[in-house]
């Protein structure tokens, strides 16, 4: 078999690697039937009928595809209420709604899983901005953890020192060093705030989250929680979009933040992507056991190179986001250009650092997408700062994802020959 663009011996590591990792990726398997069955029947509950389709324009008057999608979201994600839109324009666009509509002016937003993501930080405030959170007079605190854990001593001190409205928690990395947050350590924090403060409303950021673990934020005790449509439940399908689910009262507020108050949900077209968000719905659940094969293919064959990786091929894991710690910028693009080389969109183009809005640092990505900025499809993605971490994630089908990773392989390999 030719393969111009891989070296044989990475073909050859990568067929001794699979062998190590069958039992794991058997457990995966097993996953995928739990959520397949899961979606399945939500969309057998709500009968999902081919007239579900239609298209609405304008004001999306009693857009009865779009209702039945919320239920469908809503039952999958154990939540009361789903609100799922094309209006959002990403995972940080779902998250600032949401924010903007919980809190309050005089209110105080508490992160206790660190500095949030880069794309936030304009949003609340941390980053001058005459739009953010900060500018509305809500003020911002926030908790590092300890050792990968919430720092229970510190929470507890905010909780009893002043009354706190919003409890954020982003369960992925971002671009941290730091491990990605468990849902039993979610389930265990959420039952220590929620004994010293049963008002405080608890916001997961769960991008990146969907169907790795068995049970989601709100079935342990989350009041609302966020995604991205062009991450995990949308399959590689849905065009664009994002969902806020949880609390029917809280939903409805951020609703009503999204469109306007006294029409909240009952208002915003669907513009025919209907069938996307239901169908991208339906694959979800491969598609993710696919990415969270690339990812630890991935791990354990960049580990077996000397690179430091996190989580390691056979940690558990809580996203389909991988590490990578390069140490210098040119092993760094290299790996990208080797992705975006293996890709199927735009394999010609070569990744470069760039600015980007939102970000501090020049970022690199390399993201041969059939969706623009999709992280479902295969990626990945840094700053150009210390230590040089690239963060990888997706891979529609695990075919594809470990073809464009042994060809990344390949690049860095030629490099330092």
């Amino acid at each position: 078999m030719k393969m111009h663009k891989i070296d044989e011996k990475v073909y050859e590591k990568m067929l001794k690697t699979e062998e190590k990792l069958t039992k794991i990726f058997q457990d995966i398997d097993k996953q995928e039937f739990k959520n397949s069955l899961k979606v399945l029947e939500a969309f057998n509950e709500f009968n999902i009928n081919e007239s579900d389709f239609a298209s609405t324009t304008g004001y999306g008057y009693n857009d009865i595809g779009r209702d039945k999608i919320e239920q469908v979201f809503a039952r999958v994600l154990g939540a009361e209420k789903a609100l799922v839109r094309n209006q959002f324009i990403s995972g940080s666009h779902a998250l600032t709604v949401t924010l903007f509509g919980l809190l309050r002016p005089g209110d105080t937003l508490l992160s206790i899983t660190g500095l949030p993501y880069d794309t936030l930080h304009e949003v609340i405030g941390i980053s001058d901005n005459p739009s953010s959170l900060k500018s509305f007079n809500i003020n911002y605190e926030q908790i590092d953890l300890t050792n990968d854990d919430f720092d229970y001593e510190s929470i507890k001190k905010a909780l009893k020192s002043k009354k706190i409205k919003v409890i954020e928690i982003q369960r992925s990395i971002g671009y941290s060093t730091r491990k990605s947050i468990t849902i039993d350590k979610v389930e265990k924090v959420i039952k220590f705030i929620k004994d010293l403060d049963k008002d405080v409303i608890i916001m997961v950021d769960n991008c990146y989250c969907e169907f790795v673990e068995d049970k989601t934020p709100l079935e342990v005790g989350a009041d609302i929680m966020v995604g991205s449509l062009i991450k995990n439940l949308g399959g590689g399908i849905a065009p664009n979009g994002a969902y806020i689910a949880g609390r029917e009262d809280l939903v409805n507020l951020c609703a009503e933040r999204l469109t306007l108050p006294g029409e909240g949900m009952e208002v915003g077209p669907s513009l025919g992507v209907n069938r996307e968000f239901l169908m991208g719905l339906y694959h979800a659940p491969s598609v993710v056991a696919s990415s969270l094969k690339t990812a630890i293919l991935t791990s354990a064959m960049l580990e077996d190179l000397g690179y430091k990786v996190s989580p390691t091929y056979n940690e558990p894991r809580s996203d389909i986001v991988e590490t990578i710690i390069f140490g210098n910028s040119e092993d760094l693009i290299k790996y990208c250009e080797g992705i975006q080389s293996g890709s199927a969109i735009d394999s010609n183009s070569v990744p470069e650092p760039v600015t980007t809005p939102g970000y501090e640092d020049k970022i690199i990505m390399a993201s041969g997408s059939f969706t623009q900025g999709s992280s479902i499809e295969i990626s990945c993605d840094g700053p150009l700062r210390e230590p040089y971490i690239l963060y990888q994630q997706g891979g529609l089908t695990y075919e594809y994802g470990k073809i464009a990773v042994m060809i990344a392989i390949s690049k860095l390999l030629n490099l330092k020959n």
